[in-house]
């Protein structure tokens, strides 16, 4: 919950992959929230009034994970309206001729995803998507110290590189809306 506050307000990319991690944390407790008080939550130092914020955080993500449907999988409809945000920004940004480096950056990134969804079959998803899910793919398997070839971690550095910067978009068009207009 404190990480999740501070990245929501500077980087809307990193919040949703921490969205992401988040929901598997509970799926690998079946969103037992007194396990996961037991045997996840108790190792963060913080103070009381923290720790009450935080349990109840991640009981009201466990609760809307079994309404919604994504305990088995899937992901939680506050992660997809970020994401869905996201992408409506993406595409307002690649449409708009004010925008060059943002395009360029795209197209550098394009053939990794067209690869991705070559392997994975995820035709239907927003390219977004594929970028978001190659991002974490190669966070679990760093997390696990599993290895990642050279050209995965070139091309994790590129997506990054591109949702970063539409994380910056983000929140510029949050301050002042952006015009597109040509």
């Amino acid at each position: 919950m404190i990480i999740a506050d501070q990245l929501r307000q500077k980087n809307r990319a990193e919040y949703l992959l921490y969205l992401w991690q988040v929901e598997d944390i509970i799926r690998a407790y079946s969103g037992d929230i007194d396990r996961l008080k037991q045997e996840y939550l108790s190792r963060f130092d913080v103070d009381d009034s923290r720790r009450q914020a935080m349990y109840q955080w991640y009981a009201d993500l466990c609760e809307m994970m079994r309404s919604e449907g994504c305990m088995q999988g899937g992901h939680l409809r506050l992660s997809l309206n970020v994401l869905d945000t996201l992408d409506e920004l993406h595409r307002h940004l690649l449409r708009s001729s004010r925008f060059p480096y943002y395009r360029e950056m795209y197209y550098k990134v394009l053939p990794y995803v067209v690869e991705l969804r070559q392997k994975g079959g995820h035709k239907d998803q927003s390219e977004l998507q594929t970028c978001f899910e190659a991002l974490y793919g190669v966070m679990m398997l760093r997390m696990q110290h599993k290895p990642v070839s050279d050209s995965t971690a070139q091309a994790a550095k590129d997506i990054a590189t591109l949702l970063g910067q539409l994380s910056d978009y983000y929140f510029k068009d949050q301050a002042e809306p952006i015009n597109f207009d040509d």
